[in-house]
């Protein structure tokens, strides 16, 4: 039984107590018969006095949610109908009318992908880092930069991709970016003037389509599995500028590339005189064993490689790295020069400092131990919800799982149906460049964001639209 205790609300801790419990009747949470914990136990638990333990579960009794058998504890009462019902109540919104200081309790339970848990970012080892870096840099620090960037974080991006990655590279090839999205804005722009086409995974996410086409280059879909992309596929299609992949875990089917197929990708880029993009946008979010080995590692003049920190720490540090083979780079560093000069560079000397000491690979350390523990919650609450009917695609990593549930088809009535329960799920066909049919029964759950009472509210939510019937 999950209950949040707010003692700044300006909600009672009763009512709070009360309402958590009430509506875990309600939607079905609570089950009937089921056992509460004893008022001590629980009072404990939640930091409250007794009392307050008491008054709630006497109201509920009061009120038939709950049974009190003298000598063998309060139990969920019989006969209540499971309910669908938003836990955003006018109580819930008042909390934020009376106190500025509060956030009203967001009633929608959004399953995103690509957004990670914030309020875990190490704010104090980054101000620590921050004040360092400020103290030992400098004059020059605060005029204009090299186009490729702070020549230290370069540096130490090296480094640490060799330590972490067995990625060898020079610093002079590294490309510092204001996150993966201007990184892939700019090596689509590299090859504007050529008209040639773009190959990409399908299914990919559709904002980065929508990078490439701006830079008018023609997007050709190639099929993927649960492998990764199919390179069998490649052969028909006409000498591309570059194939965009996600070889260490497929965006959004979270497929490993196979050696096998690397080693043919590498040969048809090199037949076709093409680049290889390989995004390895969260490689160090995997949950079993280690990173994956890059692209990079078995073809470094063929393969530009991308990453990005904000997956890593917060979308508020707007910091990405390219590797770019040799041909590349005068022509990138005139185009990143009449783009933005350069990205902006005290927070490159910040996180050459972080790095340094040590405070990313502890920072993912323990980010790997959270999200594992948050996916395999998000698998228990499937189980739980909806057993033996569903099934996970791709392998243990990243911030988000793809999940076939057997027998249900994610059309428009469906997704109308889970809206209403204040869930947002995003079925796996919105992320489809060509034939959709394959993905219908499969939608894309981002789980490192929400809690872990979130993950259990949105799953009996989704459980409860997938099992009602069609109107």
């Amino acid at each position: 039984m999950w209950i949040n205790i707010d003692k700044k609300s300006a909600r009672t801790l009763m009512r709070q107590l009360y309402d958590q419990i009430k509506y875990q009747i309600l939607d079905g949470r609570l089950a009937p018969a089921e056992k509460l914990p004893a008022t001590r136990q629980l009072a404990s638990d939640l930091g409250i006095s007794r009392s307050t333990v008491l008054d709630a579960y006497n109201q509920l009794i009061a009120e038939g949610y709950l049974i009190g058998n003298h000598g063998s504890g309060t139990v969920v009462a019989s006969g209540i109908d499971v309910l669908a019902i938003p836990l955003e109540t006018a109580a819930h919104k008042s909390d934020a009318a009376g106190s500025k200081n509060n956030q009203p309790e967001t009633a929608v339970i959004d399953f995103q992908s690509g957004v990670i848990d914030s309020p875990q970012f190490p704010l104090s080892e980054w101000k620590k880092a921050y004040q360092r870096s400020l103290d030992q840099v400098p004059e020059a620090a605060f005029h204009y930069h090299p186009s490729a960037g702070v020549l230290s974080l370069r540096q130490t991006i090296a480094d640490y991709l060799r330590r972490t990655r067995g990625l060898d590279c020079d610093p002079d090839q590294i490309m510092i970016v204001s996150g993966s999205t201007q990184g892939l804005a700019l090596i689509a722009a590299l090859f504007y003037d050529q008209q040639q086409a773009v190959l990409i995974e399908d299914p990919t996410h559709p904002g980065l389509r929508k990078i490439i086409e701006r830079s008018k280059l023609n997007l050709i879909g190639i099929p993927v599995d649960d492998q990764g992309l199919i390179t069998d596929l490649l052969a028909p299609h006409p000498a591309p500028a570059f194939i965009y992949t996600t070889p260490s875990h497929q965006y959004p089917l979270g497929g490993i590339l196979p050696i096998q197929r690397r080693q043919k990708l590498i040969q048809y880029a090199i037949a076709n005189d093409a680049y290889l993009l390989e995004d390895d946008y969260d490689s160090e979010f995997r949950f079993e064993g280690q990173p994956v080995s890059s692209l990079y590692e078995l073809s470094p003049d063929r393969v530009i490689y991308l990453g990005t920190f904000s997956k890593i720490l917060t979308p508020a540090i707007r910091l990405g790295y390219l590797i770019l083979p040799e041909p590349l780079i005068a022509p990138y560093l005139e185009l990143k020069k009449y783009s933005d000069v350069h990205t902006e560079a005290l927070t490159q000397y910040a996180l050459a400092e972080f790095i340094d000491s040590g405070g990313l690979e502890k920072h993912i350390w323990k980010m790997k131990k959270i999200y594992a523990k948050k996916r395999q919650h998000l698998i228990d609450e499937l189980s739980r919800c909806y057993p033996d009917e569903f099934e996970i695609k791709g392998h243990a990593a990243g911030l988000h799982m793809v999940v076939h549930f057997n027998g249900v088809v994610f059309d428009g009535p469906l997704i109308n149906r889970i809206n209403a329960q204040q869930v947002r799920v995003y079925p796996i066909e919105n992320y489809v460049f060509g034939n959709k049919t394959p993905y219908c029964s499969d939608i894309l759950l981002g789980y490192a964001h929400l809690t872990f009472a979130e993950i259990t509210t949105g799953i009996t939510r989704l459980c409860t639209a997938l099992r009602q019937p069609e109107s």
